[in-house]
């Protein structure tokens, strides 16, 4: 018992992900930044060139409030289709903060690589950066109200009424109190607790109830609010308007963290229609899509995606999840992992930290589990969305 509980925290405190395979690519590297503001410049540029090569371009700039004094402020691009308008694609990067970085430079390379004419004439594109500027800027997940964007979108304002009593039932391990320390005692024995609550629970379980979202806890993780938040209620409009003219929607959001390091996942929830579910797994032929059904993945409440489809009737939607994988966590270490990092990084939040030295390593180990520093995940990231976003933009032109 002891060699297995000395093998078992061995593992846990020295846990790292799989190894990438992926030569780096200086061309790929150049399109990430490191601070909110120089992400947010290269956007600003690149969409302003947009103008000199397509008509009707639209550079929209939205203002947040904010009681923290912070410039928060939501940035789009609209290019219409140049002949017939078909096809819509809402590109959305920094829904959940601290994962723009990724996003920004997934938008600055489709802005420069792959748009072209022949793609534009039946389609527009939207593009959506930094919807949480607050979280961007902070490096957290959330806005400034603590509340996760893609659990607080629903047209039914019942969702802020919905009870997670898995979640409930785990408020002792998902917000303890104090200040933040990830080298007590406690927290190098996460995992005894982790793994107590997987015996009695279940691996799915316990992710499911962590994760799918939670409107009773203010400071918990994953809170999804009591009402939209001002960066939702504020984009809604803009998107109706441009919505409408177009038959086909593909909302394309965004994320890192989840999943199998370097890998591309497709994350979407389940989708109930028949119909859809055929036209998105058409659409992304030739890659595994996680519909949210498997042991493997879950399902959210008041997705960001699914919302966008509700906005206008009448239209064909399809939402996807980009999920870039960075810590393994389909695997269960992994997924211990995943989530103590948000706890701590929530409880430090919250209640502040033990010490300097605290701080410092929840914040790095929060900063890599969403924005790797790895020159090989990054350059993968734009090499895999290259080629994805290519060829369902090849497909989504053709489609009858």
């Amino acid at each position: 018992i002891a060699a297995g509980y000395i093998l078992l925290f061995a593992a846990y405190n020295g846990y790292k992900p799989g190894k990438i395979e992926q030569e780096v690519l200086p061309g790929a590297l150049a399109y990430f930044n490191e601070s909110y503001n120089d992400c947010r410049d290269d956007f600003m540029r690149e969409a302003a060139n947009l103008k000199d090569v397509f008509t009707g371009v639209e550079v929209l700039k939205i203002n947040i409030p904010s009681e923290s004094g912070l410039d928060l402020c939501i940035d789009l691009a609209y290019i219409p289709a140049q002949d017939t308008s078909v096809n819509m694609v809402i590109i959305t990067s920094g829904l959940h903060g601290i994962e723009g970085f990724a996003g920004s430079a997934i938008q600055m390379m489709a802005i420069k690589e792959i748009i072209n004419p022949e793609l534009l004439g039946n389609t527009g594109l939207l593009f959506i950066h930094g919807l949480n500027p607050y979280g961007f800027i902070e490096l957290r997940k959330v806005s400034e109200g603590n509340v996760d964007l893609n659990r607080n979108c629903a047209n039914d304002p019942s969702l802020y009424n919905q009870k997670n009593a898995g979640y409930a039932a785990l408020t002792d391990m998902l917000e303890p109190a104090g200040k933040a320390d990830h080298a007590n005692s406690r927290n190098r024995n996460f995992h005894l607790i982790a793994v107590r609550k997987i015996i009695s629970e279940g691996m799915p379980a316990l992710r499911q109830a962590a994760l799918q979202g939670q409107y009773e806890y203010p400071g918990g993780i994953y809170y999804g609010g009591k009402e939209f938040e001002p960066q939702i209620d504020s984009i809604k409009q803009i998107l109706i308007e441009r919505i409408v003219p177009y038959t086909r929607i593909l909302t394309l959001d965004l994320h890192t963290g989840y999943g199998e390091s370097g890998k591309l996942h497709l994350f979407p929830n389940p989708v109930e229609d028949d119909w859809i579910r055929k036209g998105m797994e058409d659409l992304f032929s030739g890659y595994q899509i996680d519909w949210g059904d498997s042991d493997d993945f879950y399902t959210i409440l008041g997705s960001y995606a699914d919302w966008v489809g509700s906005l206008v009737d009448g239209k064909t939607h399809f939402p996807m999840i980009f999920e870039y994988g960075t810590l393994d966590s389909q695997k269960t270490l992994g997924s211990i992992r995943s989530i103590h990092n948000m706890i701590l990084e929530n409880q430090g939040y919250h209640h502040g930290y033990a010490n300097d030295r605290a701080e410092l390593k929840i914040k790095s180990r929060f900063r890599e589990m969403y924005y790797p520093s790895s020159e090989k995940w990054r350059t993968k990231v734009i090499v895999d969305s290259k080629e994805i976003l290519q060829k369902v933009f090849d497909k989504l032109t053709s489609m009858r």
